[in-house]
């Protein structure tokens, strides 16, 4: 990353650089020592604002350590706010984590045990790959007396855990065993989609073609990859098929000591009882992170049909939708309610949750597929979710034709 033996105080002493390309990494910035009372001699860049994104990007392609990251945390002041300002205040702040951290969901202790690349098919759950405990952070600050500019502080560059191994990616030398070499990587993002798609229904050659898009991302296209994706989907299915969800006689118990297992990916969660209705809302990490990035000033998506005739609670799906226009199921709800009270009471947990990383977060509209649905609800958080209420053309000429009978 270059020599970094200059030490500036101030950020109007840093120059501005602009790599070209349409993405570029720390390795093509040249860093220096930041030091302040906040900040104890980070290594700092600046950059056009607009690059931002060029910049998350090319970190995220890193062929060492091909990964994503997702947003720790965030805030975000208003022009005029303050009325003295150090040159390092911002408009806009936002920590970025790689998503192989900071938890650490390996066993083993402080040193993660061996990354497998392939399915244990004796266990029936497949071993969670996420959360490796990966230290390698960042900040970002819009600049409050430059808002063209961004300064990226880097407080770990690293790929490491605390103990200072790789962790993660073709380097982590854990990972070489039998057969890794030649498996397909298959990173925290990929797996977590690909097991949306399958508890969500999904027809398998849908799967595996998205499977297949987000692979080649780290490596060429290859017939042997592609059979070899074939089977990890292929087991991943058989494996969420075989699983059993009855962890107790009762229902009632059976769910609670569920949601108690998996309370990072339970967003919301009311117990049936006399006053109340049964509401169970579901988003796991990479579903958040969708969200966020999918759903902001873009539409989002209420698919409540599926299951309506199999299940005894139907199921609701949040759908965003990617670069590509392809729909993503971004978070789930399990209920029979849809009164505007209990309506509310998970929808604004949802949105809390979004804001309480990225408090600029909002869409651009709802779209719902249910002309009986009460709009009540969603017309109560337009504030919070800034934007509006719309029914497909489909759903429109449906409601049209029941309204005439």
């Amino acid at each position: 990353m270059g020599q970094e033996t200059e030490v500036v105080q101030s950020v109007s002493d840093l120059p501005v650089q602009d790599p070209p390309g349409e993405e570029f990494s720390a390795a093509d910035l040249a860093w220096v020592k930041y030091a302040t009372s906040e900040h104890h001699r980070d290594d700092v860049a600046l950059i056009p604002y607009d690059r931002m994104e060029a910049f998350i990007a090319g970190e995220s392609n890193n062929p060492e350590c091909p990964t994503r990251f997702h947003i720790e945390r965030g805030r975000k002041r208003e022009r005029g706010s303050l009325r003295e300002y150090r040159s390092d205040e911002y408009l806009l702040y936002r920590m970025y984590w790689c998503s192989f951290g900071p938890e650490n969901y390996g066993e083993g202790g402080t040193i993660l045990p061996s990354r497998k690349y392939r399915l244990n098919t004796r266990n029936r759950a497949a071993r969670p790959q996420s959360m490796r405990g990966c230290t390698c952070h960042f900040t970002i600050k819009r600049l409050y007396a430059r808002p063209s500019l961004l300064l990226i502080i880097y407080h770990e560059r690293r790929h490491v855990n605390k103990s200072g191994f790789i962790c993660h990616g073709p380097l982590d030398r854990d990972a070489i065993g039998p057969g890794a070499r030649k498996m397909p990587y298959i990173g925290s993002e990929i797996q977590q989609q690909t097991m949306s798609l399958i508890y969500l229904g999904v027809p398998e050659e849908n799967i595996l073609q998205t499977h297949i898009e987000g692979i080649q991302r780290y490596c060429s296209k290859d017939a042997k990859v592609d059979n070899l994706a074939s089977q990890y989907v292929q087991k991943l299915g058989m494996i969420i098929k075989r699983s059993t969800h009855e962890l107790d006689l009762d229902d009632q118990a059976s769910i609670r000591m569920w949601v108690d297992r998996n309370r990072k990916s339970v967003f919301f969660y009311q117990d049936s009882t006399e006053a109340d209705a049964f509401i169970l809302g579901i988003q796991t990490q990479w579903q958040l992170q969708q969200m966020m990035r999918f759903g902001h000033q873009s539409l989002l998506a209420s698919h409540s049909s599926f299951g309506v005739s199999k299940l005894k609670y139907p199921l609701h799906t949040l759908l965003a939708f990617d670069s590509r226009q392809h729909a993503l199921p971004v978070a789930w709800v399990i209920t029979r309610s849809v009164t505007k009270k209990d309506t509310l009471k998970w929808m604004s947990t949802l949105t809390d949750r979004i804001h309480s990383i990225d408090s600029t977060w909002g869409i651009g509209g709802f779209i719902i597929d249910d002309p009986a649905s009460e709009l009540g609800p969603i017309s109560s958080l337009l504030p919070l979710f800034q934007g509006g209420v719309r029914l497909p053309s489909s759903v429109l000429h449906v409601a049209h034709q029941k309204n005439l009978a």
